[in-house]
């Protein structure tokens, strides 16, 4: 299994954070553009929360998937973690944590955990493509989050 973690640090109090990490519409305009994520089933506009579930179709590596994760756990405005029920991995676990820094900031810090399907071949994957792929992906997302929220448009 691999672990990929990221730390943002946001300048915008944390219930704002909180609530913008769980956009699913705001999560489609910070995603990679190539990807064409989109939300199709599930909570597929607004704010998820606790229990709902989300399905996203998306592009990566070529190939168009499907992923559908459950909030499974949710303690606003600290963590929200989203599991993966359904799609490409054997399993993928999210978990987004946020704290106080600072006078006026927040700490945001993703901890993705996911494991390939294939046996040799998907643990091989895991290490040559997806785990540095992820961790960008993970950072290029929370950069425009973080961009967003301190400019004041969510």
């Amino acid at each position: 299994m691999i672990e990929v973690t990221t730390v943002t640090i946001i300048h915008a109090p944390i219930e704002r954070c909180f609530d913008m990490a769980r956009d699913i519409d705001l999560h489609t305009q910070t995603v990679w553009k190539h990807t064409r994520e989109r939300a199709v089933a599930g909570v597929t506009s607004g704010r998820i929360g606790s229990g709902d579930t989300v399905t996203f179709e998306a592009t990566h590596f070529g190939i168009r998937q499907r992923l559908m994760s459950r909030i499974t756990a949710y303690e606003r405005p600290f963590l929200f973690v989203d599991q993966m029920e359904r799609g490409a991995f054997k399993s993928m676990r999210h978990e987004h944590h946020f704290s106080v820094c600072g006078e006026h900031g927040t700490c945001m810090r993703d901890t993705l955990r996911f494991e390939a399907p294939m046996g040799f071949l998907g643990w091989a994957v895991e290490r040559l493509v997806l785990q540095r792929y992820m961790q960008t992906f993970l950072e290029s997302r929370n950069g425009k989050l973080k961009a967003l929220l301190e400019q004041g448009e969510t």
